[in-house]
């Protein structure tokens, strides 16, 4: 969940590291560190708060040297005060390490080593890592590293320097990202390929039990054995205008008018009209497996579960194939039923997601096929998957996800639409599925122009302490949708609910200062949201109504309407949330708060 740089070169690493830490601000985290090596030692130098006040430390007070490493941290153990902020050291202060994840038997761990004489500075479980590196034994940095780790229990992404060992950074994965750039003789190390994008495009991603060691004469990945490991050389394709905010005043607003254009390049290439079918390639699945599946499961945490959601009524409609969606967090943990001929989906926008990696792992254990739909290329459940289908959607920066929820919808359906084809779907009913598609980008472009009136609806309600968001069928987790963007970024407490459930049990909240936004396109259950609508409205409720262009049947039942253009009802969630993402960002604005990066949240959550 926080931010891992690291430099080896031949240049002054502290503006590289603090650089790099700034493009990794969009992931969440409290305070912030570096630890430059000079040849003379170790200097190390956090804070808590912005990655700016760091900077602003080192230019009145310099750090010289070219090999370093830096952190943002999200707190987990111990609060974001400076002691625990990141780089952690040793009793001697000759080691140095960042690390992301959770270290699990860190309390038995700091028992052992305060028995033996090791003096602790931070309530952080990190702290115990720089200990047990200190007390190993070996000749080299990595070997006494190997030998730490065999006593450690968690996951982990770590970068390891010693002013032992000038020049010199070893970095360990085991279920946290962690990846190299190389650059002409100097070597990047990141969590993140943001981080290292203005100067390299080449990277690794560093696999589970990888161990690299980075000099300025190369680098070598070794597993835990000392054996030397090979791993490709990947390319990033996106660019440094992807991760700049290109005149917009906050990313999430960026990536909510972007949406046109990254739907665009989900579908592109994928859509074969003539045969009314989808190309995923990726997919790995032969028609005669499609066939063969008798149930899916989808596994994803957060806003990929709301597109999980929509997927269900997209695949059992195509395709006739019963799905369940499950939260990852959970699933992990429930026994699983080894049930024959099951295909199983993990959704996540990062593909590092810890709970839908280990879901993804617990369902593969029982013998479920598996397939990823994320964004990150090169990412881990993109490489652990039997295939996939990646979204093209480009980085995405805010910690609210937007454009990768539409670019899910959009996956699913070219799922739905695949697996459909090979299983009674007619040629007809996809090439209409297909038109319909292709029209999506230039409607998401019109919901977009609700912008200038959103803006004054948020005028209205930006003081509210509560929101019910209601909705039905395959817009009911488009209802779902909304009220998180609202939590997540406007700290004001929102519910989803499914409309008719709104009678057993939340209606007793509705009054005058309740406000309600009804997701209410027209589709075969219109009629019964527009009889929920007026439940609400006979109790004084004050009604939002994402609706259909045309359609002023509601009359004086709302009090506002953003219509939105009409379009196949399986289709209608990427056109009805445009209006829910930019009404949470503008009460989010004008309430004041951080919209980008919102207080408590961080974008991959790469811990349980």
């Amino acid at each position: 969940m926080c931010g891992i740089v690291g430099y080896v070169g031949g240049r002054e690493a502290a503006p590289l590291l603090i650089e790099g830490l700034q493009r990794l601000e969009y992931r969440g985290y409290d305070s912030a560190g570096v630890a430059i090596q000079n040849g003379r030692g170790l200097r190390l130098q956090k804070v808590v708060g912005r990655v700016q006040v760091l900077r602003a430390r080192i230019e009145s007070d310099p750090i010289h040297g070219s090999t370093g490493i830096g952190h943002t941290r999200w707190a987990t153990h111990g609060a974001p005060t400076e002691p625990n902020a990141h780089p952690h050291v040793d009793c001697t202060g000759t080691i140095a390490l960042v690390h992301n994840g959770i270290i699990e038997n860190a309390d038995a761990l700091k028992t052992r080593l305060e028995r033996t004489g090791h003096v602790f500075r931070t309530e952080t479980d990190t702290e115990v890592l720089a200990h047990l590196i200190e007390e190993a034994s070996g000749e080299t940095l990595e070997d006494r590293v190997i030998a730490a780790l065999r006593h450690v229990e968690g996951t982990y992404g770590l970068a390891v320097m010693s002013d032992a060992e000038p020049g010199k950074i070893v970095v360990v994965r085991q279920g946290s990202p962690v990846l190299i750039g190389l650059n002409d003789g100097e070597y990047f190390v990141a969590s993140d390929a943001a981080a290292v994008l203005e100067h390299t495009r080449s990277v690794i991603y560093l696999d589970d039990g990888d161990l690299a060691v980075i000099t300025r004469d190369g680098y070598r990945i070794i597993d835990r054995d000392a054996r030397v490991q090979d791993r490709t050389i990947s390319d990033i394709e996106w660019d440094l205008e992807a991760i700049e905010l290109g005149g917009f005043p906050h990313f999430m607003l960026k990536e909510i008018f972007e949406q046109p254009k990254t739907i665009l390049s989900t579908l592109r290439g994928r859509l074969l009209l003539d045969e009314g079918t989808a190309r995923l390639n990726g997919l790995n699945l032969s028609p005669a497996a499609c066939a063969g599946i008798e149930r899916i499961v989808i596994v994803a945490c957060g806003t990929s579960w709301h597109s999980g959601l929509i997927g269900r009524h997209i695949i059992e409609q195509l395709a006739g194939i019963p799905v369940q969606v499950e939260y990852a967090s959970e699933y992990r943990y429930q026994t699983q039923l080894s049930l024959p001929n099951t295909l199983t989906i993990a959704i996540s926008q990062s593909g590092e997601t810890a709970d839908t990696l280990e879901a993804m792992r617990a369902a593969r254990a029982v013998g479920s096929r598996v397939v990823g739909i994320v964004n990150v290329v090169g990412s881990t459940i993109a490489r652990e998957a039997d295939g996939g289908i990646y979204l093209h959607a480009g980085p995405e920066i805010g910690v609210a996800s937007t454009k990768a929820f539409t670019s899910q919808v959009v996956a699913l359906l070219l799922l739905g639409l695949y697996l459909g084809r090979q299983r009674g779907l007619s040629v007809d009913e996809g090439q209409e599925l297909i038109r319909e598609l292709a029209r999506i980008p230039e409607l998401v472009e019109r919901a977009l122009e609700l912008d200038g009136r959103i803006r004054e609806i948020a005028r209205i309600y930006a003081d509210a302490t509560n929101f019910l968001y209601l909705g039905r069928g395959v817009n009911f987790p488009t209802a779902l949708e909304g009220s998180l963007k609202l939590k997540e970024i406007s700290y004001i407490h929102a519910e989803g609910y499914p409309a008719a459930e709104m009678k057993h049990g939340p209606i007793a909240l509705i009054d005058e200062n309740m406000p309600v936004v009804f997701v209410a396109p027209q589709d075969p259950i219109y009629a019964k949201v527009v009889s929920n609508i007026q439940e609400v409205k006979a109790r004084g409720g004050r009604i939002i109504a994402v609706c259909t262009e045309g359609r002023d049947d509601l009359g004086a039942l709302v009090d506002h309407r953003l219509p939105v253009p009409a379009t196949h009802p399986l289709l209608s969630p990427l056109v009805t949330v445009i209006p829910l993402q930019l009404l949470a960002y503008h009460i989010a604005v004008l309430r004041g708060c951080d919209v980008d990066r919102p207080r408590n949240l961080a974008k991959s959550v790469t811990v349980e």
